[in-house]
């Protein structure tokens, strides 16, 4: 068996080998990029300088922007330059640093967003004990554990790759660094791994998706108890909740809950998840909140009056 240090770059076959498709895709992404950073930093800006924003799910989804902005600059950057440049080569090295950091945020955001339906089962069905059991610290627990949730996949989405012979060829028919395209490089059987792989990433996925259908299940089922105001303004915040929900997790089962085989929409289901589902974001939380676009407007009028004195 051949030693990994073969290969010590892969090419990336990206989403068309067309030049003039390469160029109109990098100024599209480009775009989607921009928005994707300013909506989710706003959201982080806004809540960290609003002082009506305190509560725990503005704290979450300031966190969860904060995510957004950080998985795709892992990937958008990347993906932009080489469609423009027509440069299709990554280092091995930065290869298992792209995917270590893509399963890091993405796997942490799953965990975020199981975290979150928990606070909104607690504000909805618990409303009276909310305050006492949604401290700032127990905040910040939830946050951290996401994150630890996040750094154990990604480490044994790497750790099971990562020592495996890579002895050619080394032409990877994906943008990005991902399981299922690497395992198909690996000269050696990886039925096991491709097994554990599954494990770590659509079991992961399946099963918080499932606990999080119950949550808003057992969510919308309590809402009979409330007004009718309070029962319109639950609906606005769940249904945003929701939305993010499926546009992330149903992408995600379909890539990592099946066989380890590739297939040729793969590529576009993770253009949609790792491009377009981070900038979709900031507009399904903010669209439908009015608590969060009067902020923004205070925020707005506050920074145009500073300037104007």
């Amino acid at each position: 068996m051949e030693s990994r240090n073969n290969v010590t770059y892969f090419v990336l076959l990206g989403l068309t080998r067309n030049p003039k498709e390469q160029k109109i895709l990098s100024v599209m992404f480009f775009l989607f990029y921009m928005l994707t950073m300013v909506g989710n930093m706003l959201i982080v800006v806004t809540v960290n300088a609003s002082k009506t924003l305190n509560s725990p799910m503005y704290f979450f989804l300031a966190s969860l922007s904060f995510m957004d902005v950080t998985y795709s600059s892992v990937i958008s950057p990347k993906l932009i330059s080489d469609m423009f440049f027509g440069e299709n080569t990554i280092s091995f090295k930065f290869c298992m640093s792209q995917l270590f950091t893509e399963h890091l945020f993405g796997g942490s955001e799953v965990f975020l967003l199981l975290v979150m339906a928990y606070d909104r089962y607690v504000a909805i069905c618990k409303p009276l004990h909310y305050l006492v059991i949604m401290k700032q610290r127990v905040c910040v627990v939830l946050l951290v554990v996401s994150c630890v949730g996040g750094f154990v996949h990604s480490v044994i989405q790497l750790s099971t790759i990562y020592g495996l012979p890579f002895c050619g060829p080394n032409v990877i028919d994906h943008f990005i660094c991902d399981m299922y395209p690497l395992l198909k490089l690996i000269c050696a059987d990886t039925y096991v791994i491709g097994i554990l792989v599954v494990a770590n990433g659509g079991l992961i996925c399946s099963i918080v998706f499932l606990l999080l259908l119950i949550s808003y299940g057992v969510i919308l089922h309590s809402l009979k108890n409330l007004s009718q105001e309070g029962r319109w303004k639950a609906l606005q915040t769940c249904g945003s909740h929701i939305t993010v929900v499926v546009c992330f997790f149903v992408p995600c089962i379909f890539m990592y809950a099946r066989p380890a085989k590739t297939f040729p929409i793969d590529k576009s289901l993770s253009v949609f998840y790792t491009v377009i589902a981070p900038m979709l974001n900031p507009v399904i939380y903010t669209l439908r909140n009015s608590e969060m676009m009067n902020a923004m407007k205070k925020l707005w009028r506050r920074n145009i009056l500073s300037h104007s004195k």
